[in-house]
């Protein structure tokens, strides 16, 4: 027999996914949302219900929590879905070209490494990553460093670096820009890779995905159940792979706090 919806639990659905657009709300600070996260783990048909209405509004639902509450992902081509201009618009980038696209990804894809450097660190819900600027971008750097002596060993092989991933070759612009350097006014200049990374962290912090615990280091953050959900899908990207292939993470303990390598030095 078919399951029937009232339009009472359409309007349940709906708001249940309006929650999970609202990315610093959490379902431990609002009765309604926390109720609406508890039928949905209980409820199997108010389940598919609300992934049905998720789907007709361009959006996936990859986890539905008390912790993390409900967290969407847009599909391609979704009216929610976060364009390059979109993001340089909410991060203050300057430049849209191309090289910025890479680099911007290169700093997600370092900052998503060092919250969570080991796959038990994505399968541990209680796990509670840090990332500060200084880190990022001393591992974006250290990456770089060992991009380039890849790219070096290829051309001596006549291996074109054409044919190389396409992180391999996003090393020499990132390397080519100063780490950090200060405007007339005492900040920190825009065009520095410090300066990117800061807006970057700021910008997931915005999305509810991190949470800034001090100024140290540029910026400190701790990850967000929210920003593990995100994470995990991320995994499966193959650029991902390659950037913890390089080995150039460095892991302290089960607390989430990451020890400084050499590449912190670099400037």
């Amino acid at each position: 027999m078919p399951v029937t919806h009232t339009s009472v639990d359409a309007e349940a659905a709906a708001r249940l996914v309006a929650f999970g657009m609202r990315p610093k709300q959490l379902p431990a600070r609002d009765v309604v949302y926390g109720e609406l996260v508890r039928r949905y783990g209980e409820d199997n048909a108010f389940k598919a219900l609300t992934h049905a209405v998720a789907s007709g509004l361009g959006l996936m639902v990859l986890e539905v929590t008390q912790q993390a509450g409900c967290v969407l992902a847009a599909t391609d081509e979704s009216v929610f879905e976060i364009k390059m201009d979109s993001y340089a618009r909410q991060a203050k980038i300057r430049e849209r070209r191309e090289t910025e696209k890479v680099l911007h990804g290169l700093i997600h894809l370092a900052t998503a490494a060092l919250g969570y450097p080991r796959p038990d660190d994505l399968a541990n819900d209680t796990y509670i990553g840090r990332v500060s600027v200084e880190q990022v971008d001393a591992m974006v750097r250290e990456a770089a460093r060992v991009l380039d002596e890849r790219a070096q060993l290829a051309e001596a092989n006549n291996d074109p670096l054409a044919d190389a991933p396409e992180l391999e070759q996003a090393w020499r612009a990132y390397a080519r820009r100063p780490a950090a350097a200060a405007t007339k006014d005492g900040r920190m200049a825009a065009d520095t890779t410090r300066g990117m990374v800061s807006r970057a962290l700021r910008f997931l912090a915005d999305q509810g995905f991190l949470v800034q615990v001090s100024d140290e280091q540029g910026g400190t953050y701790r990850t967000t159940p929210r920003y593990q959900i995100q994470v995990r899908e991320l995994a499966a990207d193959a650029a991902f792979d390659d950037l913890l292939a390089l080995d150039v993470v460095a892991v302290a303990g089960a607390g989430g706090t990451l020890r400084a390598t050499a590449s912190d030095t670099l400037q």
